[in-house]
């Protein structure tokens, strides 16, 4: 989130500060059956230095943890339970040291209003045999009460999900760390502020969003903004400001020899203002398009967004060219996964190389380009209204994942996604955005499997592999995820 200062100061790049931003926050709560620990006095001891174990593994993970400490009985469970409610926790996280009953956790399931992730993690990999009494076994039984959670929560009506192995089991920490990730995402887009400024797109009808059905299905606010909302904050930019601002894009971008300097030093001031513009109205995403005429002010504004667009972007604010406000919202799922997100559509198959080409003319994550990303002028944004700069470049090379919210005819979504790889070749010079992505199959076959999944004419295009996080964030937010693979 940005800084809420009135003073708005400039750290050293003149960009604004950022707030800290919200941590996911954990509510963790591990038990076992309080019948045990007079029948088996050293049991409790081990159980809860496995627990602070667990607990201190959820803290290096950069995520908040409310920690209610452990649980013997239902009435225990019920104190835990109104605890985390008043947590406001992004994800629960039940603990299974020993056999418990489900009335201990059934509980805090249900009035805590969070995903719960339920672990089973025994001290070590096996026990040993030989020399294991009763108590020494119990601390391995984590597993036993987990049918039974699950069966209850089936009855209860609570979604179930579990994730099994040992304390120190990298695998299993790998699984949980997808469960974070996703509850992460939840969490953004519970708390969101999504910015749709100006207009849509004449004629596009796959991209229309409403916006009451973004806070239905997904949480967060849609923040509905006037064109002239930026104009007014672009005539306040200094020109120290815009100098700062031309400065620090010399940096990130090489400029091409097409840049012109009066294009670039409006693209900067446009920069700054939208910049302005995401602190004063909170924003944590932005789709956008205006279509203006004759080179009037409104026109000049809306064409010279794309450079200040990539710089937030790439800065954890995506932003989305055409009004493509369920792409901006990709864009942030990927973001939170650590994929990046590009701003991406389809521009040729190339049945040669056997690779589809995909990119845009518009915002794109910096964060994620192959090499130092490009600035080209152009003197016309093709389709498009205004001339100005704009951001090329390759996405990295390597293992890549297409996502996109789609919309289906019953007014739900979906998330839609298909993994890939990023390979050298020939690109345009244009402006773009462009990537080769093999996707292992005939590029004609994958994009007609592509367009046939509900996929808008746009997505997010991001870093590695990203599937099985996915289905983890599909699972929390309640969508179907279709996956595309030929």
């Amino acid at each position: 989130m940005w800084s809420s200062d009135p003073s708005r100061s400039v750290d050293g790049h003149g960009l604004l500060p950022w707030v800290e931003p919200r941590k996911t926050r954990i509510g963790l709560v591990a038990g076992g059956l309080g019948a045990y620990w007079p029948q088996f006095p050293e049991l409790l001891p081990q159980l809860q230095a496995s627990a602070r174990r667990v607990s201190e593994r959820f803290s290096a993970l950069d995520c908040e943890v409310i920690d209610v400490g452990f649980i013997s009985d239902a009435t225990e469970g019920a104190a835990a339970a109104e605890k985390l409610r008043l947590a406001d926790c992004d994800l629960i996280v039940g603990f299974l040291t020993t056999y418990m009953t489900a009335s201990m956790l059934v509980p805090i399931a249900q009035r805590s209003g969070a995903p719960v992730l339920l672990l089973n993690l025994q001290p070590t990999e096996s026990m040993d045999h030989a020399s294991f009494d009763t108590g020494a076994w119990l601390a391995y039984c984590g597993a036993c009460p987990l049918p039974e959670m699950a069966n209850a929560f089936e009855r209860c009506g609570i979604d179930f999900r579990s994730v099994s192995g040992y304390v120190e089991d990298e695998r299993a920490w790998a699984r949980i760390e997808r469960w974070l990730k996703a509850a992460g995402v939840r969490a953004a887009f519970r708390h969101g502020r999504h910015g749709l400024l100006g207009h849509l797109y004449p004629g596009m009808m796959d991209v229309i969003t409403d916006p009451t059905l973004v806070s239905a299905q997904l949480g967060g606010h849609v923040e509905i903004l006037e064109i002239d909302d930026l104009r007014v904050r672009v005539e306040k930019v200094t020109e120290a400001e815009t100098a700062l601002r031309m400065k620090v894009a010399r940096e990130i971008f090489t400029l091409d020899d097409s840049v012109n300097e009066d294009d670039f030093r409006w693209g900067a001031t446009v920069s700054v203002a939208l910049d302005r513009l995401v602190e004063d109205f909170q924003l944590d995403t932005l789709a956008y398009y205006h279509r203006g005429l004759d080179g009037e002010t409104h026109e000049r504004v809306a064409a010279g967004m794309i450079l200040g667009a990539s710089l937030l972007t790439a800065r954890g604010v995506p932003a989305a060219g055409e009004y493509e406000l369920r792409t901006s919202l990709a864009m942030l799922v990927m973001d939170k996964l650590g994929a990046g997100g590009s701003f991406t559509e389809l521009q040729a198959l190339n049945f040669h190389d056997n690779v589809v080409e995909m990119g845009h003319d518009g915002p794109a994550h910096l964060a994620i380009s192959a090499e130092k990303p490009l600035l080209r002028g152009l003197g016309i944004y093709h389709g498009k209204r205004g001339w100005g700069v704009s951001v090329e470049f390759d996405v990295k090379h390597g293992p890549v994942t297409a996502l996109g919210l789609g919309q289906l005819r019953d007014g739900s979504f979906r998330l839609i996604a298909s993994e890939g790889e990023v390979v050298p070749g020939p690109l345009l010079q244009i402006g773009n955005t462009t990537s080769r992505v093999d996707f292992g199959c005939d590029p004609g076959e994958w994009t007609d499997a592509w367009s046939a999944s509900g996929i808008a004419h746009h997505w997010a295009l991001g870093t590695g592999h990203r599937v099985a996080e996915l289905k983890a964030v599909a699972d929390l937010l309640h969508l179907d995820l279709r996956v595309v693979k030929v």
